[in-house]
Order: C-alpha cells, then sequence, then structure tokens
C-alpha cells in the first residue's frame, strides 16, 4: 500500500543541496541552506542569501536526508503538476505537485523511490507531519515531513483531493478526512493500522463535503462509513478471504453491533462517519 521511505518519519535535516540550489550564487560565498520543509506536496528551501525555492527549482539536486539514524540520498529528477489536478480555482498552495525521485547508492546507482500504482505513476511528493504507528497522521515541528508515493494510501487520499493542510468549501478542515480516507483505501476498519485489503481492489469514494462524490455503479453497493478511527460501520468486507464481519466484530469491540444490514450511508453519517465508500458486495 502505502510506500516510504526508510523507517519513514523523515526529519528533514537538509546537508546538501545540489547545483539546482546553487545557480546564480556569487562564487565567492556560496549560500548556505537555512531550511528546508514541506509546504503543501513541494519542498521549500531557504538559502542564507535570501532565495526561497520549490520543488520545480530544485530539479537535479540531491537531498541528503536524515532518515532511521542513517541518511538517504535523494535526487530530485523531475517535477510535474499532477495532471488529474484540473481544478481551475484551485490555490496556488493547493496545487498537487508530483515529483519523480531517485534514491542513490553508494555505487553511484540509481533507482526510483515509488513502486508503481494502477495508473503506472512512480512519483511522490513530501507531506510534513508524521505518522504513528496505528496508521495516523499527525501534525508535526517545522522540517519533519515524510515522502509518500502516489502508489500508497497517502498519495492517493491527497490526490483524491483530501488536502490535509486544506479546507474543504465549507470551511471545514480536511486532516480528518484525510485520515479518515487513508484508512478507508487501505481497508484499516479497525483503526489501528491493521490492513485487510489488497492491491488493485476497486472502491467508489465519496464524503460528506463534496470533494469527491459517489460514482454509484450498479455493481457496487455501500461497505463502510470512516472517521480518522476507522470504520464506524462495515455493510460488508471488501476481500472476503482477509476477514469476515463476525472477525471484525471479535476482533475491534467497537465495531460489535455495527456490521451488516444495520450499516447504510445515514447510520454512518449518524455515527460520525466522514468518508464513504462503496464496492462489490
Amino acid at each position: 500500500m502505502s510506500v516510504r521511505a526508510p523507517s519513514l518519519a523523515i526529519v528533514a535535516s537538509l546537508l546538501s543541496v545540489g547545483q539546482a540550489a546553487a545557480q546564480s550564487a556569487p562564487a565567492a560565498q556560496p549560500p548556505v541552506l537555512q531550511t528546508i520543509e514541506a509546504e503543501g506536496t513541494q519542498f521549500k528551501v531557504t538559502m542564507s542569501d535570501g532565495r526561497v525555492l520549490r520543488s520545480p527549482q530544485l530539479v537535479g539536486a540531491t537531498l541528503v536526508i536524515a532518515a532511521g539514524g542513517g541518511t538517504v540520498r535523494l535526487r530530485i529528477d523531475a517535477v510535474e503538476r499532477d495532471p488529474e489536478d484540473t481544478r481551475a480555482d484551485r490555490p496556488a498552495s493547493d496545487v498537487v505537485w508530483l515529483h519523480t525521485f531517485s534514491v542513490l547508492g553508494a555505487d553511484g546507482n540509481a533507482q526510483n523511490f515509488c513502486t508503481a500504482g494502477p495508473d503506472g505513476r512512480r512519483q511522490g511528493f513530501p507531506l510534513a507531519g508524521r505518522s504513528t504507528p496505528q496508521g495516523d497522521f499527525k501534525p508535526a515541528e517545522p522540517g519533519v515531513f515524510e515522502l509518500v508515493c502516489t502508489s500508497g494510501a497517502q498519495g492517493k487520499c491527497v490526490r483524491f483531493g483530501y488536502l490535509p493542510w486544506s479546507r474543504a468549501t465549507d470551511g471545514t478542515g480536511l486532516h480528518e478526512a484525510y485520515n479518515a480516507c487513508t484508512r478507508m483505501v487501505r481497508g484499516d476498519y479497525g483503526g489501528q493500522g491493521k490492513p485487510f485489503t489488497k492491491d488493485g481492489m476497486r472502491i467508489d469514494v465519496y464524503d460528506r463535503f463534496g470533494v469527491q462524490t459517489a460514482e454509484n455503479d450498479t455493481a457496487d453497493a455501500f461497505e463502510a462509513g470512516w472517521s480518522p478511527d476507522g470504520a464506524v460501520c462495515v455493510h460488508h468486507v471488501r476481500v472476503k478471504e482477509n476477514t469476515t464481519l463476525a472477525e471484525l466484530e471479535a476482533a475491534f469491540p467497537r465495531l460489535k453491533g455495527r456490521t451488516g444490514t444495520i450499516c447504510t450511508e445515514d447510520y454512518a453519517r449518524a455515527q460520525g462517519a466522514v468518508v464513504f465508500n462503496r464496492s462489490r458486495p
């Protein structure tokens, strides 16, 4: 599911920025990096000469990032605006930027940081915050971010429009919807970081805010309503060989009496669901 860097709570301790950051700098006094952080889905680098560089200006740069007690050398090979991000009225801060990353080995060989998703893309972006072992994505101190890939739940939910730093049109913050979405994509019914789905499963996603609307394919049926803590109720499980409704109730007591026919969209809304999905019954 989610593809991340080794130990992926990445503390953005940038030790060097490659040639892209040094262009046009005075030869006698090369600029010194002051800060690096994630801003939306871009890197934001502040240099000692006052320049602020964002991802499109960092193509070709190699970031040396502290991760899991060591360092990772990550090269930004390309940056493009998400072609699926077509909303004309989207503010600049909410534009989704897709990065092609290469991890550079000690031998100089490079390999793509991300695996391919269903659309074949092997791209990703930084996201300010830190994941817990249970799968929640939490705010963190400045300079702490994760690298997420479009093939994983975190990347998919940003591309769906659940931008954890932004707000819905009614003013509601989308951070909770983002966490609910990642629970849904992973099939993490219990909200404990245990997925019950498998790669390639089709789901129809919608929500309280109109970020996504249901396709209502007649082959699909209501599956579950989702909060940041997992499913609030489950009508049917997505992957029958992975679990059953009875097993979910036994493993997660808060779902007891909330599975099967009682779980309708109206019931899920009443229990606090913010994101919903339909799938093959």
